[in-house]
């Protein structure tokens, strides 16, 4: 990627369209004077007498219990050293959205402007009362390890620093998988370490305490060897220190078990590899590069079990599998610390959950047929959904068994699903969808590449790796676009009106015309229609010379499905085509359809749509529980729009008897799975979560989906084909640069799973 484009868009995306990456949301109502005067003066004072009276009461009627403190004096801010307390905000604020969208935590970062332990370790203490917890970040060694120790002794709210446990965590529980499937012993193993700051001190102590002896550990820094008789090193690093003489990272990684990675890239070489033990364990940790590069890793050792920091290589050390979760469980029980057995718990608790099976959801976001517990699977990945109910519950336990919860937990099935109800707090389908796609990516055309937006959009899944696009238009002007924006990837472009096409426009044009010159269509009018974007774009893949297109920004919605359904048509089976739209709600990702196609669709053709609809719930991992909503429930209305969703359902319910669907239901009901219970407990949606929305006719779908869009700024992914033969999608009039993005993301997926099928069917 051009670095100045790359530059110009981190500082567009942290400037725009409001500085920053968090705000602050009442979560009271405020419209009246009454209100008001509840939220502040005269009301307020009752709970500040209640919480004079018990301090206890804090947790009861403020925000204190989910809100954690960011705080760092900006040392040790990730690759760039001290930078200060103003330059690190961004990471904070980054961090402030990772406990929010992973744990609904909520955060205030604090910037600290003192590099004196004392004078920071006060700060802390008396800014302590407005939190619930404190998540110390990017202080530099060894001042963070006293910071941490004394915060930890003298405040009775957990405190964690993130940079010394949340490797130590993750890795931990990596190892105890990967010394099992070694067929070893924590006791026995030998391992070499390199790096010597705080975390690897963090890393080498909870091995030891998992049964790694501490003498089996020899631990580097960039000197070599840490040496018992080098007064320089910390009392922390001593108890990682040597008599032996190991001349160089060679002679130390010799006949050793695990060699863990804290340090910096390519300093691993395959003899190094060839030296160590039978099934030898490598945590290559340092980001951006390894120490070792993982493909000449596995080369060189075929009975290698590895790790990374990559999200792009089999086990990815993420610290967002850990502080998120971890502070979870210790608000929720209102623990005065975060202890070694809490952090224990969370590594057991990482382990165990690699060992079971893994849900679909997951299986697709990682284009993976099956995860199983192997060499290549050895911790979770941190789009499972099952992170935010395991890790948080065993925390919380645990800090209830080592005395230092101060609200136990007495309904373990109520809590787990109170976690289980956070998850619908972000938009987490868009990132699993987004993730799919880079496992695959495929050859995608847009149509109308000489438009800014459009371009950027293509630039974005370029270097994302989410496509590989193919850019149609005037060449001249997406040239100038494509300099103006840095975008300086060679990608193919096409104009279908230049000569330069001739040839390819004619063989098109020649193809479309022999399948369907007895409807109607002359060689002239196929010629025609080829110089023209979307037609083109269509041959482009019908003819093989694409995977999926991508059209709509500059024109309606209607223009731009006609030459879609001309020249492309009906996946085989299919009598009807329509579109849904995913949204993402604050209680997880809904898809409403038919909002884009269908005016007016008769009872067989809700059916049709909400087979189709249910079809696509499953491509992104989600099972069905599908609403057809009406103003009408359950036959309360005779009228013509009401009575065709009823027959819908019954004909579902006779011939797809597992599909879970019912209506006919106004959308409060289906939305209220308690008052849903309550009022028709017969219905097979009680109990249940509804994720699936299908309307008796467009102007519904269409109105609500746009109302929910911009009224209450619902991201949305849509409108999405449905019934297609071939990976073709149209973009929203006017569509925003993030939501071409995620069109082009769901193109991928469509191509992918299209291509499945038909090897399938092949065989």
């Amino acid at each position: 990627m051009h670095k100045d484009s790359k530059r110009r868009e981190a500082l567009l995306y942290h400037a725009k369209p409001t500085p920053g990456k968090i705000q602050v949301v009442p979560t009271k109502k405020y419209a009246t004077q009454r209100d008001l005067s509840l939220a502040y003066s005269p009301g307020v004072a009752e709970p500040c007498l209640e919480i004079a009276k018990d301090v206890n009461n804090v947790y009861k009627y403020t925000s204190k219990g989910n809100l954690v403190a960011v705080i760092s004096n900006g040392t040790a801010v990730l690759g760039l050293g001290d930078i200060g307390p103003e330059a690190s905000k961004p990471v904070m604020e980054g961090k402030a959205l990772l406990f929010k969208i992973f744990a609904d935590i909520d955060v205030f970062d604090i910037e600290v402007d003192t590099k004196d332990v004392e004078a920071f370790i006060q700060t802390v203490k008396n800014i302590a009362p407005t939190f619930g917890g404190i998540n110390l970040e990017d202080i530099k060694a060894p001042e963070s390890f006293e910071i941490e120790r004394r915060l930890v002794e003298e405040l009775n709210i957990p405190v964690m620093h993130d940079d010394q446990h949340g490797t130590a965590i993750i890795s931990a529980a990596a190892l105890l998988n990967a010394v099992e499937l070694a067929e070893k012993k924590m006791g026995e193993v030998k391992m070499v370490i390199s790096g010597a700051g705080s975390a690897a001190i963090a890393c080498a102590n909870l091995y030891v305490s998992f049964g790694v002896k501490q003498e089996n550990i020899v631990m580097f820094n960039s000197k070599g060897a840490l040496r018992i008789d080098d007064p320089k090193i910390s009392e922390d690093q001593r108890k990682y220190a040597t008599d032996k003489n190991f001349p160089s990272l060679l002679e130390a990684m010799a006949g050793v078990d695990v060699f863990v990675g804290l340090s910096t890239g390519d300093i691993v070489v395959p003899e190094m590899l060839l030296a160590m033990a039978k099934n030898p364990i490598v945590f290559a940790m340092a980001n951006p590069n390894p120490e070792i590069n993982y493909d000449l890793a596995i080369k060189t050792r075929r009975d290698i079990i590895m790790a990374t920091g990559r999200s792009d290589h089999p086990n990815q050390v993420n610290n967002v599998l850990g502080f998120p979760y971890i502070f979870r469980g210790a608000l929720d029980v209102r623990a005065t610390k975060i202890n070694e057995e809490m952090k224990k718990a969370a590594v057991v608790a990482l382990a165990e959950l690699a060992k079971e099976s893994v849900p679909e959801q997951v299986n697709i976001a990682y284009g993976e047929t099956k995860l199983n517990f192997g060499k290549e699977y050895i911790i979770p990945k941190p789009f499972d959904p099952r992170l935010i109910a395991r890790v948080p519950l065993a925390v919380a336990r645990a800090a209830m068994e080592s005395g230092v919860a101060l609200n136990p937990i007495t309904d373990w099935e109520k809590y787990e699903e109170e976690l289980l109800e956070r998850l619908g707090s972000d938009n987490k389908m868009v990132r699993l969808l987004t993730n799919r796609a880079k496992t695959d990516p495929k050859r995608v055309v847009f149509a109308e590449a000489d438009h800014l937006d459009v371009l950027k959009a293509a630039q974005i899944v370029y270097e994302e790796g989410i496509a590989h696009p193919i850019l149609l238009g005037n060449k001249e002007l997406i040239l100038e676009l494509k300099e103006e924006i840095g975008f300086d990837a060679d990608v193919p472009i096409f104009d279908p009106k230049t000569k330069e096409e001739d040839k390819r426009r004619l063989n098109y044009a020649n193809h479309y015309w022999k399948s369907r010159q007895r409807r109607g269509i002359s060689l002239l009018d196929a010629q025609k229609w080829m110089r023209e974007r979307n037609y083109f774009a269509a041959m482009m893949v019908n003819e093989g010379d694409a995977d999926a297109m991508v059209s709509g920004y500059s024109r309606s919605y209607p223009s731009t499905v006609k030459p879609l359904m001309q020249l492309i048509g009906k996946a085989p089976g299919i009598t009807l085509i329509a579109t849904a739209n995913m949204m993402m709600t604050n209680r997880g990702p809904m898809f409403l359809s038919d909002t884009a196609i269908n005016p007016n669709p008769t009872a067989d053709d809700l059916a049709k749509i909400a087979l189709m609809t249910a079809k696509m719930t499953r491509m992104f991992g989600m099972e069905p529980v599908i609403a057809m909503v009406s103003f009408s429930n359950f036959g309360s209305s005779s009228h013509e729009s009401a009575n065709k969703v009823r027959e819908a359902v019954a004909y579902l319910h006779k011939y797809y008897p597992d599909l879970v669907v019912d209506g006919e239901i106004q959308s409060d009901f289906a939305l209220n799975p308690e008052l849903l219970k309550a009022k028709f407990p017969f219905s097979k949606l009680a109990g249940k979560k509804v994720n699936t929305l299908i309307f008796p006719n467009l102007e519904a779908a269409n109105i609500t989906y746009k109302l929910l869009k911009e009224l209450y700024k619902v991201d949305s992914v849509g409108p999405i084909m449905l019934g297609m033969e071939k990976a073709v999608h149209i973009f929203q009039l006017g569509a925003s640069v993030e939501e071409m993005v995620n069109m082009v993301s769901v193109a991928v997926v469509d191509a992918q799973e299209k291509e499945k099928r038909k090897k399938m069917s092949a065989k």
